[in-house]
């Protein structure tokens, strides 16, 4: 069996074990389908469509992708005054980002409709299919984020990452650097850092359209996974050493961020999940709870993405660019220590190494 198939094996293995495991752990075996079905298929969707969009324009420079959508407006200005209302009523419906967003989702959908560059059905199935194969990936992982946090103590390993990062940063850790941020910086500077590290989930979005759309359905399955095998490596070392992160030893309580970020709840709500589970508190249902540290998957996914899109220089450089705030607002939201981004890194190029062959079929 060759390594670049280890995926679909690990994957198959643990749907298998994962409703006897539940079952003797005493956890549900019901998923939270409303809350995981609409995070994933509408609102990741939404904004995979639209990251693809910005990352065409932007790599893709060299073709024709503005001046024809220009020209044809220009041609039929009833389009604008359309597009204009339409995204009056979305923002007063929703919000004013929400609303850029589906407008330009509707644009990049109509505007593929009036191109016709291939057959929608053989486009849309070859985007689908890996979407679906992620989706059922993060089950998984989702699941199996529970049953070690029910049987490993979440935090067991947070002090001893703590003390590598102060060893690595010379005395300084990220809660220190997090501290003179938070008394250097406006409540704004984190609202941004906070839309960045969230922001992230669309490039793995984008990247699932653009290769599957550009190289076909198989090569779609080879970047999810890749991405999902990252994921099993990083279920096995929070089995081995589990740590949640810096915000668990924060000093203190949790007043240092303004309380209007949703990090602030977001971190409360984590800690209290894993304790519940370690001491057995039953749940009802498994939903998009997430406890791993080490390694940071917030490195390690971007790193895959930009490996599967680095022959557009253009889009690379931009998640380059992308990426490196999101470093920022990872060490100074205190999500992830030093450490864990190494891990990430490693991670990464592991499962590339594993999973990534350059001789793919292409299927259209």
């Amino acid at each position: 069996m060759k390594p670049r198939y280890w995926h679909y094996w690990i994957g198959l293995l643990l749907s298998i074990a994962l409703i006897p495991v539940l079952r003797r752990l005493h956890l549900p075996t019901r998923f939270d389908w409303i809350t995981l079905g609409t995070a994933y298929w509408l609102v990741l969707a939404a904004q995979s469509i639209f990251a693809a969009a910005v990352l065409c324009v932007i790599g893709l420079s060299s073709q024709p992708i503005l001046g024809p959508l220009v020209e044809r407006y220009r041609r039929q200005p009833l389009r604008i005054v359309l597009l204009l209302l339409y995204f009056t009523v979305l923002g007063w419906a929703f919000t004013w980002a929400k609303a850029v967003v589906l407008t330009v989702d509707t644009i990049a959908l109509l505007e593929f409709r009036e191109r016709k560059l291939h057959e929608l059905r053989h486009v849309a199935g070859a985007v689908l299919l890996p979407a679906i194969y992620l989706f059922a990936g993060f089950l998984l992982v989702f699941a199996y984020n529970d049953i070690i946090a029910s049987v490993h103590f979440s935090f067991a390993y947070d002090p001893a990452f703590d003390a590598m990062d102060r060893w690595i940063l010379h005395g300084s850790s990220v809660s220190n650097w997090s501290r003179w941020a938070v008394q250097t910086f406006p409540l704004p500077f984190f609202r941004f850092l906070q839309l960045i590290y969230f922001g992230m989930f669309p490039q793995i979005g984008a990247a699932i359209i653009l290769v599957a759309f550009c190289d076909g359905r198989n090569r779609g399955l080879q970047f999810v996974g890749t991405i999902l095998m990252s994921y099993y490596l990083a279920l096995g070392l929070f089995y081995l050493w589990p740590s949640q992160g810096p915000y668990y030893l924060r000093p203190g309580d949790f007043s240092r961020f303004p309380t209007t970020l949703e990090i602030d709840s977001i971190q409360k709500l984590l800690i209290a999940r894993a304790l519940a589970l370690w001491n057995q508190v039953p749940i009802h249902r498994i939903s998009t709870d997430y406890f791993i540290a080490f390694p940071c998957m917030h490195i390690a996914q971007p790193l895959i993405v930009m490996w599967f899109l680095r022959r557009w220089k253009g889009m690379v450089i931009a998640l380059c660019a992308y990426d490196s705030l999101l470093i920022v607002s990872i060490l100074l939201l205190e999500w992830h220590y030093v450490v864990d981004i190494m891990g990430g890194v490693l991670v990464a190029g592991i499962a590339i190494a594993i999973t990534d062959s350059s001789d793919f079929v292409t299927s259209r």
